[in-house]
């Protein structure tokens, strides 16, 4: 559960992470990055890298991965505080590298991923990279595919285009693309939401699952299952069961988003390393 601190003490320095400038495609962002052994770029979700996205990074982190935690969005490490996080997510909804209105196409930032995911795949080797999505990264982590490095897609919460419950933020091209090379290569896409999700809804999976066909692995996790204490910017904005993997997830023994967790990570340790179970240290 979240606990009542003052918000100065809320928020992640982040000082376990090496910040590093990554100029890709021209363009030059902070990426966050901890770990060995092969890599996964953990895409943030709304508004930005807050301490329960930090948090995630550092459980992928200590099952033997290499973390990449891009800054694409808002204040890295700050708590999510409603006004705060209201301001991010109006500025992304008008940047040029984001497409959050409008299905079939996908956010221009998804080239400069997919060029972090074959740096990453030739720092940290081994037979690929994972990618994980939240909310308006989302679908980021399937256009990843795109590119021959990515081999574990998981996409949490996908809530884009954000005026079409069952739209897809990429093109039929890229989609078709994807999906000729997910049935190739025999890999599977991982998605995870809340039952009653407004912003990631039924109609969205039903989509996915009607272009991935049973390469489309989804997973649904009951409302009454997120945790009720999320921070303001969820609570007063998002307004319903949404984070599985952050805000809303419960860490106790016995909870299905703690359940979720330690599926996604043992899905990334398996396809990347070849492994079993991944116990958490």
């Amino acid at each position: 559960m979240q606990q009542s601190l003052p918000p100065e003490s809320r928020d992640d320095d982040l000082a376990d992470f090496e910040p590093r400038s990554i100029t890709l495609d021209g363009a030059t962002r902070t990426v966050h990055v901890g770990g060995t052994g092969p890599a996964v770029i953990v895409m943030a979700e709304m508004p930005g890298i807050s301490p329960d996205v930090a948090r995630f990074a550092r459980w992928v982190r200590e099952a033997g991965l290499t973390v990449y935690l891009p800054s694409l969005f808002g204040r890295d490490g700050a708590y999510p505080e409603a006004a705060a996080g209201a301001e991010v997510f109006k500025r992304a909804c008008v940047s040029a590298e984001f497409r959050a209105f409008g299905a079939g196409k996908s956010s221009p930032v998804a080239s400069w991923l997919r060029a972090l995911a074959a740096q990453a795949h030739g720092e940290c080797g081994g037979p690929g990279v994972g990618a994980l999505g939240m909310c308006f990264t989302g679908n980021f982590a399937l256009t990843m595919m795109l590119e021959p490095a990515t081999l574990a897609p998981v996409l949490c919460q996908p809530s884009l285009p954000l005026d079409e419950p069952g739209g897809l933020e990429i093109s039929p091209a890229e989609l078709a693309a994807v999906r000729e090379r997910i049935d190739r290569e025999d890999l599977v896409v991982r998605a995870y939401r809340f039952e009653g999700d407004r912003f990631c809804t039924e109609q969205r999976f039903a989509a996915y699952a009607a272009a991935l066909g049973p390469r489309f692995e989804p997973r649904l996790l009951p409302a009454a299952a997120a945790n009720p204490a999320a921070p303001p910017f969820f609570s007063q904005y998002i307004g319903c069961p949404h984070s599985v993997v952050t805000a809303h997830l419960i860490d106790a023994a016995g909870e299905p988003t703690l359940a979720a967790r330690d599926e996604i990570i043992a899905f990334l340790v398996q396809r990347l390393t070849g492994a079993g179970d991944a116990p958490l240290q």
